[in-house]
Protein backbone atom coordinates (compact mmCIF):
# COMPACT_ATOMS: atom_id res chain seq x y z
CA UNK A 1 0.00 0.00 0.00
CA UNK A 2 1.56 3.34 -1.06
CA UNK A 3 1.30 6.29 1.34
CA UNK A 4 -1.38 7.88 -0.43
CA UNK A 5 -3.44 5.10 0.23
CA UNK A 6 -2.83 4.75 3.71
CA UNK A 7 -3.36 7.96 4.25
CA UNK A 8 -6.86 8.29 2.42
CA UNK A 9 -8.19 6.01 4.95
CA UNK A 10 -7.14 8.08 7.59
CA UNK A 11 -8.82 10.49 6.36
CA UNK A 12 -11.42 8.75 5.39
CA UNK A 13 -12.48 8.13 8.60
CA UNK A 14 -12.28 11.58 10.24
CA UNK A 15 -14.20 13.01 7.96
CA UNK A 16 -17.07 10.05 7.38
CA UNK A 17 -17.49 10.51 11.82
CA UNK A 18 -17.66 14.62 11.44
CA UNK A 19 -20.34 13.72 8.38
CA UNK A 20 -22.27 11.41 10.95
CA UNK A 21 -22.12 14.13 13.45
CA UNK A 22 -24.32 16.52 11.27
CA UNK A 23 -26.61 14.04 9.45
CA UNK A 24 -27.56 12.78 13.22
CA UNK A 25 -28.64 16.35 14.05
CA UNK A 26 -30.91 17.18 10.83
CA UNK A 27 -33.18 19.94 12.45
CA UNK A 28 -30.06 21.82 14.02
CA UNK A 29 -28.04 22.00 10.80
CA UNK A 30 -30.31 22.96 8.83
CA UNK A 31 -31.52 25.81 11.33
CA UNK A 32 -27.54 26.92 11.13
CA UNK A 33 -27.68 26.79 7.61
CA UNK A 34 -30.91 29.25 7.41
CA UNK A 35 -29.77 31.37 9.30
CA UNK A 36 -26.67 32.28 7.72
CA UNK A 37 -28.13 32.49 4.70
CA UNK A 38 -30.66 34.89 5.91
CA UNK A 39 -27.64 36.88 7.53
CA UNK A 40 -25.69 37.01 4.36
CA UNK A 41 -28.13 38.32 1.93
CA UNK A 42 -29.73 41.00 4.29
CA UNK A 43 -28.20 43.68 2.46
CA UNK A 44 -29.13 42.26 -1.46
CA UNK A 45 -31.65 43.72 -3.48
CA UNK A 46 -33.71 40.50 -3.06
CA UNK A 47 -33.06 40.65 0.44
CA UNK A 48 -34.17 44.03 0.67
CA UNK A 49 -37.21 43.62 -1.47
CA UNK A 50 -37.99 40.25 0.62
CA UNK A 51 -37.50 41.80 4.19
CA UNK A 52 -34.71 39.58 5.02
CA UNK A 53 -33.97 41.83 8.15
CA UNK A 54 -37.54 40.50 9.57
CA UNK A 55 -37.00 37.18 9.06
CA UNK A 56 -36.34 35.06 12.12
CA UNK A 57 -37.48 31.33 10.99
CA UNK A 58 -39.27 29.72 8.33
CA UNK A 59 -43.05 31.11 8.69
CA UNK A 60 -41.24 34.57 8.87
CA UNK A 61 -39.24 33.34 5.34
CA UNK A 62 -42.71 31.97 4.12
CA UNK A 63 -44.68 34.96 4.63
CA UNK A 64 -42.21 37.21 2.61
CA UNK A 65 -40.84 34.60 0.06
CA UNK A 66 -43.26 33.06 -2.06
CA UNK A 67 -42.20 29.64 -4.46
CA UNK A 68 -40.77 30.51 -7.42
CA UNK A 69 -39.27 29.10 -10.85
CA UNK A 70 -36.79 30.03 -13.09
CA UNK A 71 -38.65 32.59 -14.75
CA UNK A 72 -39.98 34.19 -11.39
CA UNK A 73 -36.45 34.65 -10.41
CA UNK A 74 -35.09 35.96 -14.38
CA UNK A 75 -34.86 39.67 -13.69
CA UNK A 76 -32.67 38.88 -11.21
CA UNK A 77 -30.64 36.80 -13.26
CA UNK A 78 -30.71 39.27 -15.43
CA UNK A 79 -29.71 42.22 -13.48
CA UNK A 80 -26.43 40.02 -12.07
CA UNK A 81 -25.79 38.75 -15.55
CA UNK A 82 -25.55 42.32 -16.59
CA UNK A 83 -22.80 43.10 -14.11
CA UNK A 84 -24.72 43.96 -11.48
CA UNK A 85 -23.65 43.41 -7.98
CA UNK A 86 -24.96 42.11 -4.59
CA UNK A 87 -28.76 41.41 -6.12
CA UNK A 88 -29.14 38.00 -5.29
CA UNK A 89 -26.07 37.25 -2.67
CA UNK A 90 -23.10 39.40 -2.02
CA UNK A 91 -20.65 40.49 -5.03
CA UNK A 92 -21.13 38.19 -7.96
CA UNK A 93 -21.19 35.12 -8.87
CA UNK A 94 -18.01 33.42 -10.14
CA UNK A 95 -19.64 31.27 -12.97
CA UNK A 96 -22.91 31.13 -14.49
CA UNK A 97 -24.17 27.36 -15.18
CA UNK A 98 -25.93 27.20 -18.56
CA UNK A 99 -28.65 24.92 -18.82
CA UNK A 100 -31.13 24.43 -21.21
CA UNK A 101 -34.59 25.94 -20.93
CA UNK A 102 -38.36 25.04 -21.34
CA UNK A 103 -40.64 28.69 -21.42
CA UNK A 104 -37.27 30.71 -21.31
CA UNK A 105 -34.86 29.33 -22.96
CA UNK A 106 -31.19 28.83 -21.69
CA UNK A 107 -31.08 29.10 -18.08
CA UNK A 108 -27.94 30.75 -16.33
CA UNK A 109 -27.76 29.27 -12.99
CA UNK A 110 -25.48 31.34 -10.52
CA UNK A 111 -22.72 29.27 -9.27
CA UNK A 112 -20.86 31.72 -5.97
CA UNK A 113 -17.84 31.31 -4.54
CA UNK A 114 -19.46 30.30 -1.24
CA UNK A 115 -21.62 27.73 -3.20
CA UNK A 116 -18.61 26.37 -5.64
CA UNK A 117 -16.68 24.11 -3.03
CA UNK A 118 -19.84 22.39 -2.09
CA UNK A 119 -20.15 20.50 -5.92
CA UNK A 120 -16.54 19.31 -5.61
CA UNK A 121 -16.68 18.08 -1.56
CA UNK A 122 -19.68 16.57 -1.74
CA UNK A 123 -18.27 14.04 -4.35
CA UNK A 124 -15.15 13.80 -2.50
CA UNK A 125 -17.69 13.10 0.62
CA UNK A 126 -19.03 10.14 -0.93
CA UNK A 127 -15.58 8.97 -1.94
CA UNK A 128 -14.07 9.07 1.47
CA UNK A 129 -17.87 7.15 2.59
CA UNK A 130 -16.91 4.40 0.06
CA UNK A 131 -13.36 3.89 1.29
CA UNK A 132 -14.18 4.04 4.74
CA UNK A 133 -17.07 1.16 4.21
CA UNK A 134 -15.05 -0.81 2.10
CA UNK A 135 -11.62 -0.38 2.67
CA UNK A 136 -10.82 0.38 -1.12
CA UNK A 137 -8.19 2.28 -2.32
CA UNK A 138 -6.24 0.70 -4.99
CA UNK A 139 -8.41 3.37 -7.53
CA UNK A 140 -6.10 6.15 -6.33
CA UNK A 141 -2.80 5.03 -8.12
CA UNK A 142 -5.16 4.65 -11.17
CA UNK A 143 -6.51 6.32 -14.26
CA UNK A 144 -10.61 7.98 -13.75
CA UNK A 145 -12.72 9.61 -16.43
CA UNK A 146 -15.95 11.23 -15.64
CA UNK A 147 -17.28 11.82 -19.15
CA UNK A 148 -18.98 15.28 -19.20
CA UNK A 149 -19.14 18.53 -20.84
CA UNK A 150 -16.53 20.74 -22.73
CA UNK A 151 -14.76 22.50 -20.19
CA UNK A 152 -14.38 25.87 -22.50
CA UNK A 153 -16.18 28.62 -20.64
CA UNK A 154 -17.54 31.88 -21.90
CA UNK A 155 -16.93 35.13 -20.01
CA UNK A 156 -19.32 37.79 -19.85
CA UNK A 157 -19.50 41.25 -17.18
CA UNK A 158 -16.82 39.22 -15.46
CA UNK A 159 -18.52 35.77 -14.71
CA UNK A 160 -17.32 32.93 -16.47
CA UNK A 161 -20.45 30.64 -18.57
CA UNK A 162 -20.56 26.98 -19.10
CA UNK A 163 -21.80 23.83 -18.60
CA UNK A 164 -22.04 22.52 -14.87
CA UNK A 165 -20.08 19.66 -15.53
CA UNK A 166 -17.61 21.77 -17.45
CA UNK A 167 -17.53 23.99 -15.02
CA UNK A 168 -16.22 21.40 -12.51
CA UNK A 169 -13.36 20.17 -14.78
CA UNK A 170 -11.81 23.49 -13.77
CA UNK A 171 -12.19 22.75 -9.75
CA UNK A 172 -10.42 19.29 -9.90
CA UNK A 173 -7.90 18.90 -7.21
CA UNK A 174 -4.51 18.95 -7.87
CA UNK A 175 -3.61 15.60 -6.56
CA UNK A 176 -6.00 14.53 -8.74
CA UNK A 177 -4.99 15.90 -11.70
CA UNK A 178 -2.87 13.45 -13.12
CA UNK A 179 -5.15 10.88 -12.53
CA UNK A 180 -8.12 11.91 -14.16
CA UNK A 181 -9.01 11.45 -18.20
CA UNK A 182 -9.33 12.76 -20.74
CA UNK A 183 -6.97 15.34 -22.21
CA UNK A 184 -8.20 18.82 -21.89
CA UNK A 185 -7.68 18.82 -25.43
CA UNK A 186 -10.20 15.92 -25.94
CA UNK A 187 -12.90 17.09 -23.25
CA UNK A 188 -13.05 20.48 -24.86
CA UNK A 189 -14.33 18.34 -28.54
CA UNK A 190 -18.09 20.28 -28.52
CA UNK A 191 -19.57 16.63 -30.94
CA UNK A 192 -20.47 14.32 -28.60
CA UNK A 193 -19.96 11.31 -30.87
CA UNK A 194 -16.53 12.81 -32.41
CA UNK A 195 -15.54 13.26 -28.10
CA UNK A 196 -16.55 10.06 -27.60
CA UNK A 197 -14.71 8.51 -30.17
CA UNK A 198 -11.63 10.39 -29.13
CA UNK A 199 -12.25 9.56 -25.64
CA UNK A 200 -11.96 5.89 -25.99
CA UNK A 201 -9.22 6.16 -28.47
CA UNK A 202 -7.23 7.66 -26.04
CA UNK A 203 -8.46 5.61 -23.02
CA UNK A 204 -8.01 2.21 -24.53
CA UNK A 205 -4.46 1.08 -22.87
CA UNK A 206 -4.64 3.16 -19.83
CA UNK A 207 -5.30 1.13 -16.60
CA UNK A 208 -9.10 2.80 -15.64
CA UNK A 209 -10.36 2.10 -12.12
CA UNK A 210 -13.21 4.81 -11.98
CA UNK A 211 -15.58 5.83 -15.03
CA UNK A 212 -18.74 8.18 -13.88
CA UNK A 213 -21.02 9.78 -16.49
CA UNK A 214 -24.97 9.67 -17.11
CA UNK A 215 -25.09 6.04 -17.98
CA UNK A 216 -26.77 6.29 -21.69
CA UNK A 217 -23.59 8.48 -22.58
CA UNK A 218 -21.01 5.84 -20.70
CA UNK A 219 -22.76 3.27 -22.62
CA UNK A 220 -21.97 4.77 -26.13
CA UNK A 221 -18.57 5.02 -25.05
CA UNK A 222 -18.19 1.44 -23.84
CA UNK A 223 -19.78 0.39 -26.98
CA UNK A 224 -17.10 2.50 -28.99
CA UNK A 225 -14.37 0.94 -26.80
CA UNK A 226 -15.34 -2.48 -27.46
CA UNK A 227 -15.45 -1.39 -31.57
CA UNK A 228 -12.19 -0.01 -31.55
CA UNK A 229 -10.13 -2.93 -29.06
CA UNK A 230 -12.11 -5.99 -30.97
CA UNK A 231 -12.76 -7.20 -27.05
CA UNK A 232 -16.46 -8.68 -25.96
CA UNK A 233 -16.08 -7.15 -22.43
CA UNK A 234 -15.55 -3.80 -21.27
CA UNK A 235 -13.33 -6.05 -18.37
CA UNK A 236 -11.07 -7.57 -21.06
CA UNK A 237 -9.95 -3.77 -21.64
CA UNK A 238 -10.01 -2.37 -18.07
CA UNK A 239 -9.45 -5.62 -16.05
CA UNK A 240 -9.05 -3.31 -12.64
CA UNK A 241 -11.93 -0.93 -13.65
CA UNK A 242 -14.25 -1.48 -10.73
CA UNK A 243 -16.38 1.45 -9.86
CA UNK A 244 -19.19 3.24 -11.45
CA UNK A 245 -20.17 6.85 -10.60
CA UNK A 246 -23.30 7.87 -12.32
CA UNK A 247 -25.76 10.62 -11.74
CA UNK A 248 -28.83 12.34 -13.41
CA UNK A 249 -31.00 9.14 -14.27
CA UNK A 250 -32.28 5.87 -12.45
CA UNK A 251 -29.47 3.29 -12.95
CA UNK A 252 -31.50 -0.07 -12.47
CA UNK A 253 -33.18 -0.12 -16.01
CA UNK A 254 -29.68 0.01 -17.23
CA UNK A 255 -28.28 -2.33 -14.77
CA UNK A 256 -28.39 -5.71 -16.76
CA UNK A 257 -27.07 -4.10 -19.84
CA UNK A 258 -24.12 -2.34 -18.17
CA UNK A 259 -23.52 -5.66 -16.26
CA UNK A 260 -23.10 -8.07 -19.48
CA UNK A 261 -21.49 -5.29 -20.92
CA UNK A 262 -18.45 -4.34 -18.21
CA UNK A 263 -18.46 -8.88 -18.10
CA UNK A 264 -18.62 -8.67 -14.59
CA UNK A 265 -19.97 -6.81 -10.93
CA UNK A 266 -18.85 -3.79 -10.08
CA UNK A 267 -19.49 -1.27 -6.89
CA UNK A 268 -21.40 1.50 -8.14
CA UNK A 269 -21.93 5.03 -6.19
CA UNK A 270 -25.07 7.78 -7.06
CA UNK A 271 -24.67 11.32 -6.92
CA UNK A 272 -27.55 13.91 -7.42
CA UNK A 273 -26.05 16.76 -8.67
CA UNK A 274 -27.15 19.76 -10.11
CA UNK A 275 -26.47 23.05 -11.99
CA UNK A 276 -28.36 24.29 -8.27
CA UNK A 277 -26.43 22.40 -6.21
CA UNK A 278 -25.22 19.09 -5.09
CA UNK A 279 -27.82 17.68 -3.45
CA UNK A 280 -27.03 14.15 -2.05
CA UNK A 281 -24.87 11.06 -2.92
CA UNK A 282 -25.32 7.56 -1.97
CA UNK A 283 -23.13 6.88 1.13
CA UNK A 284 -23.81 2.98 1.99
CA UNK A 285 -23.03 0.66 -1.11
CA UNK A 286 -25.63 -1.91 0.91
CA UNK A 287 -28.20 0.31 1.95
CA UNK A 288 -30.73 2.14 -0.26
CA UNK A 289 -31.17 6.17 -0.81
CA UNK A 290 -28.87 8.76 -1.18
CA UNK A 291 -27.47 10.75 1.87
CA UNK A 292 -29.06 14.52 1.74
CA UNK A 293 -26.48 17.40 2.13
CA UNK A 294 -28.30 19.18 5.09
CA UNK A 295 -24.87 21.37 5.82
CA UNK A 296 -24.22 22.68 2.83
CA UNK A 297 -25.24 26.00 2.12
CA UNK A 298 -28.69 24.30 0.80
CA UNK A 299 -31.80 25.23 2.92
CA UNK A 300 -34.48 22.36 2.12
CA UNK A 301 -38.09 22.92 1.92
CA UNK A 302 -40.45 20.08 0.75
CA UNK A 303 -43.71 20.17 -1.01
CA UNK A 304 -45.79 17.01 -0.77
CA UNK A 305 -46.13 16.83 -4.85
CA UNK A 306 -50.18 16.64 -4.84
CA UNK A 307 -50.45 19.78 -2.94
CA UNK A 308 -48.61 21.47 -5.87
CA UNK A 309 -51.57 22.89 -7.52
CA UNK A 310 -52.63 24.56 -4.00
CA UNK A 311 -53.10 28.43 -3.81
CA UNK A 312 -50.84 28.06 -0.39
CA UNK A 313 -49.23 24.70 -0.39
CA UNK A 314 -47.54 22.75 2.41
CA UNK A 315 -43.74 23.86 2.49
CA UNK A 316 -42.18 21.60 5.33
CA UNK A 317 -38.56 21.64 6.77
CA UNK A 318 -36.49 18.49 7.56
CA UNK A 319 -38.23 18.19 10.64
CA UNK A 320 -41.53 17.81 9.39
CA UNK A 321 -41.19 14.88 6.46
CA UNK A 322 -42.15 11.76 6.52
CA UNK A 323 -40.83 8.39 4.80
CA UNK A 324 -42.43 7.47 1.59
CA UNK A 325 -43.99 10.74 1.01
CA UNK A 326 -43.68 12.05 -3.18
CA UNK A 327 -42.02 15.94 -2.46
CA UNK A 328 -41.27 18.51 -4.82
CA UNK A 329 -38.09 20.24 -4.02
CA UNK A 330 -37.78 23.41 -2.98
CA UNK A 331 -34.60 25.00 -2.22
CA UNK A 332 -32.56 28.71 -1.32
CA UNK A 333 -28.97 28.12 -1.65
CA UNK A 334 -25.28 30.50 -0.97
CA UNK A 335 -25.76 30.65 -4.94
CA UNK A 336 -28.60 33.39 -4.02
CA UNK A 337 -31.62 31.53 -4.87
CA UNK A 338 -34.60 31.82 -3.15
CA UNK A 339 -37.68 29.76 -2.31
CA UNK A 340 -36.28 28.02 -5.53
CA UNK A 341 -38.77 25.15 -7.34
CA UNK A 342 -36.35 22.49 -8.49
CA UNK A 343 -38.64 20.55 -10.23
CA UNK A 344 -37.51 17.52 -9.08
CA UNK A 345 -39.07 15.23 -6.75
CA UNK A 346 -38.04 13.41 -3.91
CA UNK A 347 -39.06 10.11 -1.11
CA UNK A 348 -37.51 10.01 2.16
CA UNK A 349 -36.81 6.34 2.64
CA UNK A 350 -35.27 6.77 6.06
CA UNK A 351 -34.53 9.47 9.24
CA UNK A 352 -31.37 9.94 10.78
CA UNK A 353 -29.46 10.13 9.11
CA UNK A 354 -32.45 11.26 5.95
CA UNK A 355 -31.75 9.84 2.90
CA UNK A 356 -33.40 10.38 -0.26
CA UNK A 357 -34.21 8.70 -3.92
CA UNK A 358 -34.91 10.60 -6.65
CA UNK A 359 -38.78 10.00 -8.06
CA UNK A 360 -38.63 12.01 -10.97
CA UNK A 361 -39.47 15.38 -12.34
CA UNK A 362 -42.58 17.06 -11.09
CA UNK A 363 -43.64 17.61 -14.87
CA UNK A 364 -42.99 14.06 -15.81
CA UNK A 365 -45.56 11.92 -15.41
CA UNK A 366 -48.73 10.23 -16.76
CA UNK A 367 -52.02 11.46 -15.82
CA UNK A 368 -54.06 11.14 -18.91
CA UNK A 369 -56.75 9.51 -17.40
CA UNK A 370 -56.03 10.06 -13.40
CA UNK A 371 -53.77 7.89 -12.62
CA UNK A 372 -50.09 9.87 -11.92
CA UNK A 373 -48.05 7.39 -12.49
CA UNK A 374 -44.66 9.01 -11.97
CA UNK A 375 -40.78 8.56 -13.16
CA UNK A 376 -39.72 6.08 -10.36
CA UNK A 377 -42.79 3.72 -11.01
CA UNK A 378 -42.09 2.92 -14.46
CA UNK A 379 -38.23 2.79 -13.72
CA UNK A 380 -38.98 0.17 -10.61
CA UNK A 381 -41.04 -1.69 -13.30
CA UNK A 382 -38.85 -1.89 -16.02
CA UNK A 383 -35.91 -2.95 -13.61
CA UNK A 384 -38.15 -5.36 -11.65
CA UNK A 385 -39.68 -6.90 -14.93
CA UNK A 386 -35.84 -7.80 -16.63
CA UNK A 387 -34.69 -9.26 -13.90
CA UNK A 388 -36.96 -12.09 -15.10
CA UNK A 389 -36.43 -11.85 -18.82
CA UNK A 390 -33.72 -12.63 -21.37
CA UNK A 391 -33.91 -9.19 -22.42
CA UNK A 392 -31.97 -6.05 -21.73
CA UNK A 393 -33.14 -2.51 -22.75
CA UNK A 394 -30.82 0.39 -23.86
CA UNK A 395 -33.59 3.00 -23.31
CA UNK A 396 -37.45 3.37 -22.97
CA UNK A 397 -39.99 5.98 -22.35
CA UNK A 398 -43.79 5.72 -21.72
CA UNK A 399 -46.48 7.95 -23.19
CA UNK A 400 -50.44 7.94 -22.99
CA UNK A 401 -52.42 6.72 -26.41
CA UNK A 402 -55.90 8.24 -25.67
CA UNK A 403 -59.29 6.70 -28.34
CA UNK A 404 -62.34 7.81 -28.29
CA UNK A 405 -63.71 4.34 -27.75
CA UNK A 406 -64.21 3.33 -24.47
CA UNK A 407 -61.40 1.11 -23.20
CA UNK A 408 -59.42 1.29 -25.70
CA UNK A 409 -56.62 3.96 -24.30
CA UNK A 410 -53.25 2.68 -22.67
CA UNK A 411 -50.20 3.55 -21.97
CA UNK A 412 -47.44 2.43 -24.56
CA UNK A 413 -43.85 1.89 -23.60
CA UNK A 414 -41.61 2.55 -26.08
CA UNK A 415 -38.26 0.60 -26.02
CA UNK A 416 -34.94 -0.37 -27.48
CA UNK A 417 -33.48 -3.49 -27.00
CA UNK A 418 -29.82 -4.33 -27.51
CA UNK A 419 -31.11 -7.74 -29.58
CA UNK A 420 -33.99 -8.94 -31.45
CA UNK A 421 -36.73 -10.66 -29.29
CA UNK A 422 -38.74 -13.32 -29.32
CA UNK A 423 -42.38 -12.79 -29.49
CA UNK A 424 -42.64 -15.20 -25.95
CA UNK A 425 -40.04 -12.86 -24.55
CA UNK A 426 -42.21 -9.58 -25.52
CA UNK A 427 -45.31 -10.35 -24.16
CA UNK A 428 -43.21 -11.74 -20.66
CA UNK A 429 -41.82 -8.50 -20.56
CA UNK A 430 -45.62 -6.85 -21.25
CA UNK A 431 -47.21 -8.85 -18.82
CA UNK A 432 -43.73 -8.17 -16.14
CA UNK A 433 -44.38 -4.76 -16.52
CA UNK A 434 -48.28 -4.66 -16.28
CA UNK A 435 -47.99 -6.54 -12.99
CA UNK A 436 -45.19 -4.39 -11.47
CA UNK A 437 -47.10 -1.19 -12.06
CA UNK A 438 -50.94 -2.58 -11.08
CA UNK A 439 -48.90 -3.34 -7.45
CA UNK A 440 -47.15 0.16 -7.56
CA UNK A 441 -50.20 2.19 -8.62
CA UNK A 442 -53.56 1.31 -7.54
CA UNK A 443 -54.69 4.36 -9.84
CA UNK A 444 -53.66 2.80 -12.45
CA UNK A 445 -54.81 -0.72 -11.76
CA UNK A 446 -58.51 0.48 -10.77
CA UNK A 447 -58.23 1.90 -14.02
CA UNK A 448 -57.16 -1.28 -15.65
CA UNK A 449 -59.23 -3.58 -13.83
CA UNK A 450 -62.24 -0.90 -14.72
CA UNK A 451 -61.58 -1.34 -18.63
CA UNK A 452 -61.05 2.56 -19.16
CA UNK A 453 -57.82 1.30 -19.93
CA UNK A 454 -56.12 -1.67 -21.50
CA UNK A 455 -53.15 -3.44 -20.16
CA UNK A 456 -50.02 -1.39 -21.58
CA UNK A 457 -48.65 -1.88 -25.19
CA UNK A 458 -44.99 -2.37 -25.70
CA UNK A 459 -43.51 -0.74 -29.05
CA UNK A 460 -40.00 -1.48 -30.64
CA UNK A 461 -38.03 0.90 -31.90
CA UNK A 462 -34.82 0.42 -34.07
CA UNK A 463 -31.14 0.28 -32.82
CA UNK A 464 -29.71 3.38 -32.06
CA UNK A 465 -33.41 5.52 -32.22
CA UNK A 466 -32.95 7.21 -29.14
CA UNK A 467 -29.85 8.42 -29.46
CA UNK A 468 -30.66 9.88 -33.45
CA UNK A 469 -33.71 10.66 -31.78
CA UNK A 470 -31.24 13.13 -29.36
CA UNK A 471 -28.82 14.21 -31.27
CA UNK A 472 -31.47 15.62 -33.76
CA UNK A 473 -32.93 17.56 -30.79
CA UNK A 474 -29.30 18.96 -30.10
CA UNK A 475 -29.19 16.93 -26.56
CA UNK A 476 -26.84 14.12 -27.33
CA UNK A 477 -24.38 13.47 -24.38
CA UNK A 478 -23.08 16.09 -21.50
CA UNK A 479 -26.04 16.27 -19.11
CA UNK A 480 -28.92 16.30 -21.67
CA UNK A 481 -31.34 12.96 -20.44
CA UNK A 482 -34.48 11.91 -22.06
CA UNK A 483 -37.52 12.12 -20.46
CA UNK A 484 -38.51 8.62 -18.89
CA UNK A 485 -42.15 9.50 -19.45
CA UNK A 486 -44.77 12.02 -20.43
CA UNK A 487 -48.40 13.52 -20.45
CA UNK A 488 -48.54 13.55 -24.01
CA UNK A 489 -47.24 12.10 -26.95
CA UNK A 490 -44.46 14.64 -28.30
CA UNK A 491 -41.86 12.40 -27.53
CA UNK A 492 -42.86 9.16 -29.42
CA UNK A 493 -44.54 11.20 -32.20
CA UNK A 494 -41.10 11.73 -33.19
CA UNK A 495 -39.85 8.40 -32.94
CA UNK A 496 -42.52 6.48 -35.38
CA UNK A 497 -39.94 6.53 -37.72
CA UNK A 498 -37.90 4.61 -35.83
CA UNK A 499 -40.38 1.83 -35.07
CA UNK A 500 -40.39 -1.40 -36.14
CA UNK A 501 -42.86 -4.36 -35.71
CA UNK A 502 -43.28 -6.46 -32.66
Amino acid sequence: MILKEFLAKIVAYFFVKRIKKWSMNPVATQEKVFKQLIASAKKTSFGIDHSFNEIKNQNDFIKRVPIRSYEDLKLYIERVRSGETNVLWPGKPIYFAKTSGTTSGAKYIPITKASAPFHLNSSRDAMFYYINETGKTEFLRKKIIFLQGSPELEEKNGIKIGRLSGITAHMTPKYLKGNVMPSWKTNCIEDWEKKVCAIAKETTKEDMSIIGGIPPWVQMYFEKLREIVKKDTIKEIFPNFNLFVYGGVNYEPYRKTFDKLIGKKIDTIEFYPASEGFFAYQNMQNEKGLLIMLNSGIYYEFIPAEEMNKSQPSRLDISRVEIGVNYVLIISTNAGLWGYNTGDTVAFVSKFPHKIIVTGRYDHFISAFGEHVISSEVEKAMSDSLKSCNLSVNEFTVAPKVSLNKGESCHEWWIELNTKPKKTEIKKLQLNLEKSLKTQNSYYKDLVVGKVLKPLKIVLVSTNSFKNFMKKRGKLGGQNKLPRLSNNREIVDLLIQYKVNN
